[in-house]
């Protein structure tokens, strides 16, 4: 059975594979599993959204000060939109968890890295619009 980390309180959820995803909920917190935005994670949520997820996670890697972060967030918003319950989307802000965005040895941000079972498999650099967020992650879940 999948298991997804409520990006709320961060409790792992079995997902029943004959009910919608769509409309799950989680059993800890009653919060929607899915919201059609990212989640807001720290260091520790990070990790756990990487390791206990049994779906694809999209990191963008951000900070407050970044004009192109920025300008990406409502982009990044509508590629979550688009790509849930099958890829999860979140947000890690690179001022307040330094020490995860140099193990990651991000240079530049914004930086999107898709993770699968833990392990980063793509990563973009700079800011794009989110049909091309949706066809980088497509094209890096096939390849």
């Amino acid at each position: 059975m999948p298991e997804i980390v409520c990006p709320t309180c961060s409790a792992v959820n079995r997902l029943p594979p004959d009910r919608p995803a769509e409309r799950a909920r989680c059993g800890k917190c009653q919060s929607p599993l899915f919201r059609g935005e990212p989640a807001e994670l720290d260091g520790p949520g990070l990790q756990k959204h990487l390791s206990r997820n049994s779906i694809p996670v999209v990191v963008d890697f951000w900070a407050e000060w970044c004009g192109p972060c920025k300008m990406m967030a409502p982009e990044f918003r509508k590629a979550a939109q688009a790509l849930e319950p099958h890829v999860r989307f979140a947000k890690l802000d690179t001022e307040a968890a330094q020490e995860e965005a140099a193990r990651w040895g991000i240079r530049s941000i914004p930086t999107m890295i898709l993770f699968q079972g833990g392990r980063e498999v793509a990563r973009q650099s700079g800011a794009l619009p989110a049909g091309q967020i949706v066809q980088w992650v497509r094209d890096a879940m096939r390849g």
